[in-house]
């Protein structure tokens, strides 16, 4: 609860989270500075501002295990999308991870685009899916090859789909990410998919990463959480974007 009132308000009052939540100062204190050392926050006089920056992706060792239900929600509605026959782009990072391991053992003939390492793997060990591999720089940080030379394959590949994860999600800045190098081999992957479909967790809506990828009408459809905020669907479907929450 904490964090989310920080993404929503940027900062929170030790008094104000004692009167809402109903526990001890002291327990909201330790709360505090357990995420402080998550670096989720920095302590200030009276309570806590938030730590997120352009460059933060979301994906940290704190929340990951709190959002699994969630992610593999989103999971559920993406994996509804893929087809036999068709070729697919897909982007690095966690989201990504967990659909590359639950691409259904019925697919039987399905060729998979992707800069991620961690999905090639997964996917090596799937017989109805044919990886492809772009190329491209390491980024160690996420295990995924980048630019330089990390989109000039994608530039030969025609996709039926792509399915790509984002680190924010923003009405006005609309897809971001929190490393320049991944959001070109996204830009790439956009524009070059018939379909655009983009996943993030309800934690992603309304942050906004240091490197943009597209706009929100650029994407046809983003699978999110009922926990997304109700303003931003209703905005982001106004633009012409599909929502799908789950």
């Amino acid at each position: 609860m904490i964090v989310d009132a920080l993404k929503d308000y940027g900062r929170v009052r030790i008094d104000d989270l004692v009167k809402s939540v109903g526990v001890s100062a002291v327990t909201i204190r330790n709360d505090l500075a357990q995420l402080e050392q998550a670096h989720l926050l920095r302590r200030v006089r009276g309570g806590a501002i938030a730590a997120f920056t352009s460059r933060h992706d979301g994906d940290d060792g704190l929340s990951m295990p709190t959002r699994l239900k969630e992610k593999e929600r989103i999971v559920s509605a993406a994996v509804e999308m893929i087809r036999d026959g068709e070729t697919m782009f897909m982007s690095s990072g966690s989201t990504a991870d967990l659909l590359a391991a639950n691409i259904p053992s019925m697919i039987k003939d399905l060729v998979v685009v992707t800069n991620s390492i961690n999905v090639a793997r997964i996917l090596a060990g799937h017989s109805g899916v044919t990886v492809i591999v772009t190329g491209g720089t390491l980024r160690p940080k996420s295990n995924s090859l980048v630019s330089p030379l990390g989109d000039v394959l994608l530039r030969e590949i025609n996709a039926d789909l792509a399915l790509l994860s984002a680190s924010g999600v923003h009405e006005t800045r609309g897809f971001t990410n929190s490393s320049w190098a991944e959001a070109e081999v996204t830009k790439a992957m956009v524009r070059a998919a018939k379909r655009v479909v983009f996943m993030a967790d309800y934690t992603k809506i309304n942050h906004i990463a240091s490197a943009r990828i597209v706009e929100l009408g650029r994407a046809d459809t983003l699978i999110t959480n009922k926990a997304a905020p109700a303003d931003f669907m209703k905005a982001a479907r106004q633009k012409g974007l599909e929502i799908v929450a789950t």
